[in-house]
């Protein structure tokens, strides 16, 4: 039997600057002007990788893994991602118009360090079944924005507009809403929120029946069965 012993593998993320395996999404954007249409990747694995100043339009993403990643300056149009890892990506002055998560990890991303117009016709992006731990859209005017069948644990959606957004069937445990424009807004089948009715603006906005109690936690009032 052999006595060798396994050699433990390092992650991107662990191996020194030096060592990173060079991205080959930047190399093939370089060759194409910096700018990808209508291209289909599969599997890439850019795991810690500095990526700046790249246009994705109508792309779509399966299956990839950005981790620890930053995305600078880059543009991303009509794109979709499927079952992608973006973890800790980092996305300062990036543009986002009609980008669609479907079964993606998207934990602990500050997408208000992203370059947000004050023009805004239609929502940047939406998430599906996706998991949005720990982001934080603090202050984002984000109206009609659609967060569907997610999990959104602490989450920071404190002094933003979401007006007329979807957020039927997601669990927003431990999320924060603070001043937060929420009118006409869909709970519909929501759970796990906390929303305090004279801190936030809820008119209009849909609660399932059952959830709908958890409006009643900020007032000094005693619920008897």
């Amino acid at each position: 039997m052999s006595s060798q012993k396994e050699v433990p593998q390092l992650t991107q993320s662990q191996l020194a600057p030096s060592q990173l395996v060079p991205s080959q999404l930047a190399s093939s954007a370089a060759l194409q002007g910096n700018s990808f249409l209508s291209k289909q990747f599969n599997g890439l694995s850019e795991l810690a990788q500095e990526l700046q100043g790249i246009e994705f339009e109508d792309c779509c993403f399966q299956d990839c893994h950005f981790s620890e990643s930053t995305f600078r300056k880059c543009k991303f149009i009509d794109c979709r991602f499927v079952r992608c890892n973006l973890s800790l990506v980092k996305v300062p002055q990036c543009q986002f118009s009609g980008v669609e998560f479907e079964e993606c990890k998207l934990v602990g991303i500050d997408w208000t360090r992203a370059a947000w117009s004050r023009l805004s016709f239609a929502a940047p992006f939406s998430f599906k079944q996706s998991i949005l731990n720990d982001c934080s859209f603090l202050g984002l005017s984000l109206d009609e924005i659609i967060i569907e069948e997610c999990k959104a644990h602490d989450v920071d959606f404190r002094e933003g507009s979401f007006n007329q957004a979807n957020f039927t069937y997601t669990d927003f445990s431990h999320s924060l809403f603070g001043r937060t424009q929420l009118l006409e807004a869909d709970f519909s089948e929501a759970s796990n929120y906390d929303i305090d009715i004279f801190n936030n603006k809820i008119k209009g906005a849909k609660f399932s029946r059952d959830e709908a109690i958890r409006l009643l936690n900020c007032l000094d009032i005693e619920l008897m069965d």
